[in-house]
């Protein structure tokens, strides 16, 4: 199994502002979108067991209720050079 990486989650709701998290629950970009996809998909809620707020907070759980989110970005960094929204 290969080893997890932390990403940064950027979330971006339907008529609200982006929410960023740092997930350390996938081994790379294409599974953290393969995840969200899925979830999209089934219309179920994106679970992530080591998530965190910023890099000098405490890692928990979240379970992100996907029904009012328009686009997902996943990236191993995070700013204004990240790229679009997928």
């Amino acid at each position: 199994m290969a080893g997890k990486v932390e990403l940064v989650i950027r979330f971006h709701p339907v008529g609200g502002d982006d929410v960023s998290l740092l997930s350390a629950d996938f081994s790379g970009q294409e599974e953290a979108l393969e995840a969200v996809a899925r979830a999209l998909d089934e219309r179920s809620s994106l679970v992530l067991k080591h998530a965190k707020e910023g890099p000098d907070t405490n890692e928990h759980g979240v379970v992100l209720n996907l029904a009012n989110v328009v686009s997902v970005r996943v990236s191993k960094t995070d700013g204004e050079t990240t790229g679009p929204y997928v």
